[in-house]
């Protein structure tokens, strides 16, 4: 299939494509005539792709771990590398360590919104001029 069929196949626009293919997380044929050509699994790796960036891993991590990913149906899984594992843990860890710095800031930015001085009331209107 043509690179605007796994757009459509996938929901994945065809610019993300290639960039997915510029990290080498997908590699089509190439047909003399410079198309790309992607087969069925290349549907389902998308898939696997779109979900290891939801669960926080950047592309280079991706491709790093993706060819050790083992496949259940359609899910991944830990399998084939033994340092997946470690690498996956390491990746953990960096994920609760931004989670940890957003919830501070969020708390820091709470303190700021409640230390805020309470509404005061409009101003008395200047007495006029008496005679």
């Amino acid at each position: 299939m043509r690179i605007g069929d796994l757009a459509r196949r996938t929901g994945v626009s065809q610019r993300l494509l290639r960039y997915y293919e510029e990290q080498d997380l997908l590699t089509p044929t190439r047909l003399p005539s410079g198309y790309r050509e992607y087969t069925e699994d290349d549907v389902l790796r998308v898939a696997h792709i779109r979900n290891l960036l939801a669960a926080g891993l950047s592309t280079a991590t991706i491709a790093d771990v993706l060819p050790c990913m083992g496949v259940d149906g359609e899910r991944l899984i830990a399998s084939i590398c033994p340092e997946l594992v470690d690498e996956l843990l390491v990746e953990r860890a960096r994920i609760s360590e931004s989670i940890a710095a957003l919830v501070a800031a969020q708390s820091a930015l709470d303190t700021i919104i409640n230390a805020r001085p309470a509404a005061s009331s409009p101003a008395e209107p200047a007495a006029a001029g008496s005679s």
